[in-house]
């Protein structure tokens, strides 16, 4: 099988032990590509530096809904310098968090989304977009965008939802949650969703699929997305991990 895990935080503590075996490891387990995101300006640093040690892993540099208090002009100027970088192909993960309620206030999480959707746009980079619950708020600024294309991260939405960005030009990517027994939305989303906009993820370290939920999550793991992916669309799941790699590397420009 022949994967793209195309969101996955090598840059997280979690990694610590043994991170640069792990990414070295991944070809051989059938892992082609890794895309690391960025999810403040630390991390940001990190994955373009993990992503110029190792052939297969590529960057995304952005601010996280989380992460976004005291957002500022340097902020999105570090981001525009780190995004010159050749192996960073996205902006991300940037979006809205409205299920912490420690996170930053609304409307600061949306100025700094609102920012970096227009530097994305200057720069002519698709987005990584993170969602929790905060659906409406989400489609309403990205539809204010009509130039950004993007990807939602561990899509989580309605199937209306998945329609509207569908026809946004947007893709739609999947995690080991549609593994767990409560993943029945995720799982009407994807019947209905062409091939052609569907991307695999783990977000590791978070999110590991069944049978290993609970253990940290790593790309690896991977294959068990698009097998699961298969079984709702009674198709080969070699069939659906090449789709999903030729989806990756056309969305994020890679050759």
């Amino acid at each position: 099988m022949h994967l793209f895990d195309t969101h996955a935080h090598y840059d997280a503590d979690a990694f610590d032990q043994d991170r640069m075996e792990l990414l070295a490891s991944m070809p051989e387990q059938g892992v082609e590509l890794i895309l690391n995101p960025g999810c403040d300006l630390a991390t940001s640093r990190t994955a373009v530096e993990l992503a110029n040690r190792f052939p297969h892993v590529y960057a995304a540099v952005g601010v996280h809904p989380e992460e976004c208090a005291g957002f500022d002009q340097s902020t999105l100027d570090e981001l525009r310098t780190l995004a010159g970088d050749k192996r960073v192909k996205a902006i991300g993960e940037i979006g809205l968090d409205y299920y912490w309620e420690e996170n930053p206030p609304r409307e600061e999480q949306k100025k700094a989304f609102e920012a970096q959707l227009d530097l994305a746009e200057e720069l002519a980079l698709p987005v990584i977009l993170h969602d929790r619950e905060a659906h409406g708020d989400c489609l309403e600024i990205v539809r204010k965008h009509p130039n950004v294309r993007g990807v939602y991260h561990c899509y989580s939405g309605s199937l209306e939802d998945a329609k509207t960005l569908v026809k946004l030009g947007w893709m739609l990517s999947f995690t080991g949650v549609i593994t767990f027994k409560n993943a029945r939305k995720a799982l009407e989303v994807l019947e209905w969703l062409p091939m052609d906009r569907i991307m695999v993820e783990t977000d590791s370290p978070y999110l590991t699929p069944v049978p290993f939920r609970g253990k940290r999550n790593d790309s690896s793991y991977v294959h068990l997305v698009a097998e699961k992916i298969a079984e709702v669309k009674g198709m080969d799941p070699e069939e659906v991990a090449r789709i999903a790699l030729e989806n990756g590397r056309r969305f994020f420009h890679i050759d």
